[in-house]
């Protein structure tokens, strides 16, 4: 069995990680990853001992390489097409067509969201991948959320199979990172913030809501890069909460700055499964996070963290300022273990990789 991934390249986010983790643990003649440019991701798979081909476009509507990629996917006989994203999914439909060959996506995030405050273009692009999701043979939905909404633009639910996220979890936490490097103090209430600077992320909602707690202890690092940096910077000067939040871009050591850390923040509007919370439980972080995707299966309010419902500053909050009283008390860190003990039994990266391979095997066998 053979099986061709095809991602755009630039992802930055969870998907990029979470394929990148998955890929590894197949064996290494059984998968390829295609991608449309070098970056990250191409080089992190490399290092992973992941087969990787590069289909340069000279932009994101270079329509040349198709021809490329179909030879490629006829040359090498591949068994199964897994496609990740808009672009991925929009050249799928021509593979498939050319070649035959059994096609599968993972829905990462809402398809009615990917293209959020793009104007007219996304619009456009939005009912092209819409189009694309219809066509195809099999879907892994990261969250029974995704599921229902794959359900109701009229895909056969017995063609979806809800897959959340995994990692591999480690028995020691990670080293932290000096705090004083990023500017906050070992007194300090820190919260870390792993997203995308992407509207959809709801970093306002946080600024708000920090702007409402006012307490100087409170410290609210930001890990991530995106179209709308200078807006956020701007709403943080704005607010006057720069002494409070620290913006430190794209960083490799996620890891480490949620080790520093004492909480971890989610805001999104929509999402499948976080890996980034996935991450912050593998160190032993509570969580707060909105009610979106699969956050419910992992977080226990009050036990393992808080949800809120989303674009709701009020009750951000409110569940931060009772983190922060629990902080105080000293049993803050018993919500992180009790988070920990929970997410590495259910959510690991070979549950992960046995589901999926099990459904490759169905999917040709059929």
């Amino acid at each position: 069995m053979k099986i061709l991934h095809v991602i755009s390249g630039g992802e930055t986010g969870g998907s990029r990680k979470h394929l990148v983790t998955l890929l590894a643990q197949f064996p290494k003649e059984m998968v390829t990853l295609a991608v449309f440019q070098e970056g990250a991701l191409a080089e992190e798979a490399r290092e992973a001992g992941i087969q990787v081909e590069v289909f340069k476009q000279s932009s994101r509507y270079d329509l040349s390489i198709l021809n490329r990629l179909v030879r490629f996917v006829q040359e090498e006989n591949f068994d199964i097409l897994h496609t990740h994203g808009p672009r991925a999914n929009l050249f799928g439909i021509y593979v498939s067509l050319r070649s035959q060959i059994k096609w599968v996506t993972t829905v990462h995030s809402d398809p009615m969201l990917d293209f959020m405050k793009s104007g007219l273009k996304g619009t456009i692009f939005t009912k092209l991948h819409l189009l694309a999701l219809k066509r195809m043979d099999y879907y892994f939905a990261v969250s029974a959320l995704f599921k229902e909404n794959l359900v109701k633009m009229g895909i056969p639910s017995e063609k979806i199979k809800t897959i959340y996220n995994g990692i591999e979890f480690n028995e020691l936490s990670a080293t932290p990172i000096k705090r004083e490097s990023l500017g906050i103090g070992e007194e300090d209430f820190v919260m870390t913030m792993v997203a995308r600077l992407h509207p959809v992320k709801g970093h306002e909602v946080v600024f708000q809501a920090l702007k409402e707690v006012q307490l100087p202890q409170v410290k609210l690092l930001l890990v991530g890069d995106g179209p709308i940096k200078e807006e956020l910077h701007a709403k943080v000067k704005a607010l006057n909460i720069e002494t409070e939040v620290k913006f430190l871009g794209f960083r490799d050591d996620v890891d480490a700055l949620y080790a520093t850390s004492n909480l971890a923040l989610l805001a999104s509007y929509s999402e499948s499964f976080p890996l980034a919370l996935l991450e912050a439980a593998n160190q032993r972080l509570p969580l707060i996070t909105t009610d979106v995707g699969g956050v419910r299966e992992l977080v226990r309010t009050d036990e393992t963290g808080w949800i809120v419902p989303i674009k709701d500053a009020e009750a951000l909050a409110a569940a931060i300022n009772s983190a922060y009283a629990r902080w105080q008390e000293g049993i803050l860190t018993e919500m992180g273990e009790r988070l920990y003990d929970h997410a590495s039994q259910h959510f690991s990266l070979n549950h992960l990789y046995r589901e999926i391979i099990e459904t490759y095997e169905k999917m040709i066998i059929v």
